[in-house]
């Protein structure tokens, strides 16, 4: 059984520069057309109430409903049995959190997931999971908005107190200002202020088709990431294996796993496809769901290395990676002008915008015997853990269509988001806002996102995001003489123990087609790919 989506959707594959395929146009297209997602299936009555998907080009789906959660697009009138359950569309049925975990046997210290040692919980029995989930069934009903489950540690804002102050120095990758700390911006007259009521850490916006950066904060501040890091996770290995393929799952497969990490929902001895498991990834951040489609591909540490080896040639020279999930570990850092750079690459790739815009699916269960005595495999409903999408406890941003959200102890609260607005694409991304309010992250994004959009025409870019590989370190998409000889010195003293060696890992057919230096001279834009359609799923 393959879980459900909103839907799926086909892509032209290649770039105009360096293939035969048709130009691709801009990504503004696919994202005015995301809203056609939520025509699909659901019915009417149900489609604004259950889904919470947005229009991209104006309302026409009306407002989110009010309940008892401010911006909750979750209505507990309207839940969904799991029998009666369409594809896309969230049911009554939680994530459920007594799945079977091998959990790391030590405490993290400082980390949100593992700061209470969690037992381990072995799968029930069917006779014990029916009223498991009768039980989550009916909290979800009594409690109104759409309740987290247990294993899911990632709501709580957080962060680490050490480090308070940015280094002095910083990478200058991408331009000799985005090295500085600090807010930098350079504002012609007229330019709208930039909001007030920011507290991150460190931040970017970006526009995510020419690569302009147009303001930031710390950009290069080394900082945990927490779960954003799937998204580089995501970009390294989607194109390595087909979303059809099978897997029945191991308890060897879920080894190591931070204790207290968000889980999906996935069971040894059980069979999934790798379409189940991305769903689990982006939707639930289930670190269970990643651990398997690492053991898919040779193991954790194999993983890992190739993260680290596709982060360079990205140019993300901030990065250092630990794990494969985001959890927390002495060492594992990015930066919010490298988790930019992570988003932009996986944009490119059909089926990491098709996960990362889905608000709802459907994710297998266990199996049960109807009263015929036949066993059929259940379904339950997952929601994404990015609240600007699905407006759960926040106002749901117009525009947003992904990227990622995470939050541990050390890392507090992160997020990556692409949001469009008329032909205006950006990227957002903001790490570890010192306001301790829940939901601090995603309102610093949506005032960031805001800003962008009024000032894009009425700011001088401070920086570009690099092109991947070595011809993109050399030849950026936007800035000044300066920050272009500035970048190019910087990446060739900033590779580290790389030895010049610029590989792109896991990137297969097409999926990501390196351009010549020339290419990338001559045209200064990075096209992401049109949407040209997205169907039902059978």
């Amino acid at each position: 059984m393959i879980a459900s989506s909103r839907c799926t959707q086909k892509y032209a594959v290649g770039s105009p520069e360096s293939s035969k395929a048709s130009p691709l146009a801009s990504f503004h297209k696919f994202l005015t057309k995301v809203n056609q997602m939520t025509q699909l299936q659901t019915p009417k009555a149900s489609r604004n109430q259950d889904t919470g998907r947005l229009s991209f080009m104006g309302s026409s789906m009306g407002a989110a409903p009010d309940t008892s959660t401010r911006g909750s697009v979750v209505n507990t009138s309207a839940l969904l049995s799991p029998s009666s359950a369409t594809p896309g569309t969230f049911t009554s049925v939680p994530t459920p959190s007594f799945t079977s975990t091998h959990v790391r046997d030590r405490t993290r210290k400082g980390n949100a997931e593992g700061s209470r040692r969690t037992p381990v919980r072995r799968t029930p029995s069917r006779r014990a999971a029916a009223p498991l989930a009768s039980a989550a069934t009916a909290a979800l009903l009594l409690c109104g908005p759409l309740a987290a489950a247990p294993a899911h540690a990632a709501d709580q804002p957080g962060g680490s107190t050490d480090a308070v102050k940015p280094p002095a120095r910083m990478s200058t990758v991408g331009g000799k200002r985005l090295g500085r700390p600090g807010t930098q911006v350079d504002p012609k007259a007229g330019a709208p202020a930039l909001p007030k009521e920011l507290s991150g850490k460190s931040w970017v916006v970006a526009d995510a088709e020419s690569g302009d950066v147009l303001a930031a904060h710390n950009a290069h501040w080394q900082l945990p990431p927490a779960s954003t890091l799937k998204m580089l996770f995501a970009d390294t290995l989607l194109p390595k294996m087909p979303k059809t393929k099978t897997h029945k799952v191991q308890l060897s497969d879920l080894d190591g796993m931070g204790e207290g990490s968000s889980l999906v929902g996935v069971k040894e001895n059980y069979t999934y496809s790798v379409h189940d498991l991305w769903l689990g990834v982006f939707l639930r951040s289930g670190n269970d769901a990643v651990h398997v489609l690492a053991a898919m591909n040779g193991g954790v540490p194999a993983t890992v290395k190739e993260m680290q080896a596709h982060a360079e040639y990205l140019n993300a020279r901030d990065t250092h990676v630990v794990t494969p999930d985001g959890y927390d570990e002495k060492g594992q850092v990015s930066s919010a002008y490298d988790l930019t750079l992570f988003a932009r690459s996986g944009l490119q790739k059909a089926d990491f915008r098709e996960y990362c815009s889905t608000a709802t699916a459907q994710f297998p269960g266990t199996f049960e015997k109807d009263k015929k005595g036949k066993k059929t495999r259940s379904s339950f409903g997952i929601q994404n853990t990015n609240r600007l999408l699905t407006g759960l406890g926040v106002e749901p941003y117009k525009g947003i269509a992904g990227v990622k959200n995470g939050n541990t102890t050390n890392a507090g609260a992160t997020f990556t988001g692409v949001a469009q607005r008329g032909n205006r694409v950006l990227l957002v991304t903001v790490m570890n806002p010192q306001e301790k309010e829940v939901n601090e992250v995603y309102k610093e994004t949506a005032r960031l996102f805001d800003w962008g959009f009024k000032a894009a025409d009425s700011v001088n870019p401070i920086g570009t995001l690099v092109r991947p590989g070595a011809a993109g370190a050399n030849h950026p998409s936007a800035g000044g003489k300066e920050d272009h000889k500035h970048a190019q010195a910087s990446v060739s003293t900033d590779s580290g123990g790389s030895g010049g060696v610029w590989t792109a890992v896991g990137i297969t057919g097409g999926s990501l087609v390196l351009l010549g230096a020339l290419a990338f001279g001559v045209h200064r834009r990075w096209p992401l790919p049109e949407l040209v359609r997205r169907r039902s799923r059978d």
